[in-house]
């Protein structure tokens, strides 16, 4: 499943970019780089290791991403 791109909350305030090399940045906010880390996916299934260590997990149905307690779309390419 490809999952690479950016991934954004409804609002905007939230913004997940999975890159293709398998690190994340997540901003909130005005602040950039709030999260960095790792994912792997297996199947619709991600997992996150932050660079602090801390982990969670996502799953992706029907084109949205469900990452713990957020629900993020995927932003079109322009």
């Amino acid at each position: 499943m490809d999952v690479v791109g950016m991934w954004v909350t409804a609002d905007g305030y939230i913004r997940q970019e999975l890159r293709a090399d398998g690190r994340y940045d997540e901003a909130r906010g005005n602040r950039r780089s709030a999260y960095t880390g790792r994912y792997t996916v297996t199947g619709n299934h991600l997992d996150y290791v932050d660079d602090t260590g801390f982990t969670a997990t996502g799953d992706i149905r029907d084109g949205v991403l469900y990452h713990e307690h957020l629900v993020l779309y995927r932003e079109e390419r322009s």
